[in-house]
């Protein structure tokens, strides 16, 4: 229960009401009829396999292309006087000198330094900014950036629209044959243009560690762009379940599992987030304790763990070679890619350096792992034509 995991791990404010109803994507019905197996998943009804199942949807998306819907995530456009420079307020990115046709990966972070949430920001266009942010925790989110940047930005939520991930091998090649402007587009572009008839917002990246694009689309185009796709044989649907496991083996943080408001960008492993022009203004929230991090290292380190024997799941605790408990295993799980079980965790510095041996605790049992580099899967987004 891949995805029921993550629901249920997700921290309290970024948990929507289990009592309320869960809420549909405009491509509900399309997921229902391929034989997804529905979960609840941020609020929303989500697919969490297809028939495939797991392991034969994360294998196809390696080789081919996987169609996912990520129309839970949160779309907002940012507007106001200057909106790059307002936004510096609460994430560490340079984001005044963000170029049009261009996006970046940053952290809202709060006063103390802590990741409220992670998410992508970026110039499609001259309208603004262009934010997306994770699903189980858009409302905060906004909440956190229309408190922080009153009077600065106006917030225009993207409720309608659609997020559809086209991730793999062949995702250009079966994208470009409809968006032939597709084609042209590197790693962390983003353009507003007409594709499949209808104004979208397509931006070359996404969380599987493999090429591929997001593609933000009116709700009431999706199901047709959906069903547009899947008529390629190269591509078929993937639900939740393959892309935890996709973003595992490529080394991804998921928020409230690796990342929650007590861990900073440089214990996250995400110190790249922190634009170097903002490091010498420390001019971002939290940025007293980030900059001592930088200097003097931080206590704990998110590391990535090759295990031996079952799986360590999220909240096995890791010992090192005496026996003592210096950390906790915040993602784990079974690499369909490599053929073993991998983890990601946190650990004191000391024991953060590849091929150091430590053990992780499942059902009380000490197991051999191993500190391993990062990404376990090489990633291969295309960076340049």
């Amino acid at each position: 229960m891949i995805a029921g995991r993550v629901a249920s791990s997700l921290p309290e404010s970024c948990v929507s009401d289990p009592a309320a109803d869960l809420k549909k994507t405009p491509l509900y019905d399309a997921h229902v009829a391929a034989g997804a197996r529905m979960v609840p998943f941020a609020g929303y009804a989500m697919p969490v396999q297809y028939r495939d199942g797991v392991m034969k949807e994360h294998l196809w998306t390696r080789e081919h292309a996987g169609l996912f819907d990520v129309s839970h995530m949160g779309q907002a456009r940012l507007r106001g006087v200057s909106p790059l420079s307002a936004f510096e307020e609460v994430a560490p990115g340079d984001f005044i000198g963000l170029k049009p046709g261009k996006q970046r990966y940053s952290v809202l972070l709060n006063k103390k330094g802590g990741i409220i949430d992670d998410l992508m920001a970026a110039r499609p266009d001259d309208d603004g900014l262009f934010v997306v942010v994770n699903g189980a925790c858009k409302e905060n989110d906004f909440k956190v950036i229309d408190n922080e940047l009153a009077g600065q930005v106006k917030i225009e939520r993207l409720e309608s629209r659609a997020l559809l991930a086209l991730q793999g091998p062949e995702a250009a090649t079966v994208l470009a044959a409809h968006v032939p402007e597709a084609a042209t587009m590197v790693f962390m572009d983003c353009r507003a243009l007409t594709a499949f008839g209808v104004d979208a917002i397509i931006s070359r990246s996404g969380y599987t560690g493999e090429d591929g694009y997001e593609i933000s689309v009116p709700g009431d185009a999706a199901a047709a762009v959906w069903a547009t796709l899947l008529a390629d044989e190269r591509v078929k649907p993937i639900g939740l379940g393959a892309r935890d496991s996709l973003r595992l083996e490529a080394g991804l943080p998921l928020y409230g599992h690796d990342l929650d408001e007590t861990v900073s960008p440089i214990e996250g492993g995400l110190g790249f987030a922190v634009a170097k022009k903002r490091r010498d203004a420390g001019d971002f929230p939290g940025a007293s304790r980030i900059m001592a991090e930088r200097a003097d290292g931080p206590t704990r380190i998110r590391v990535g763990l090759h295990v031996d024997g079952a799986p360590a799941r999220e909240g096995a605790q890791i010992a090192d070679e005496l026996g003592e408990i210096v950390g906790v295993v915040t993602s784990g799980g079974f690499s369909p890619s490599l053929g073993y079980p991998i983890a990601l965790g946190f650990v004191p510095p000391a024991l953060a350096e590849v091929g150091t041996k430590v053990s992780v605790i499942v059902r009380g049992k000490p197991q051999l792992a191993v500190v391993t580099e990062l990404p376990f899967v090489p990633h291969r987004y295309i960076r340049k034509l």
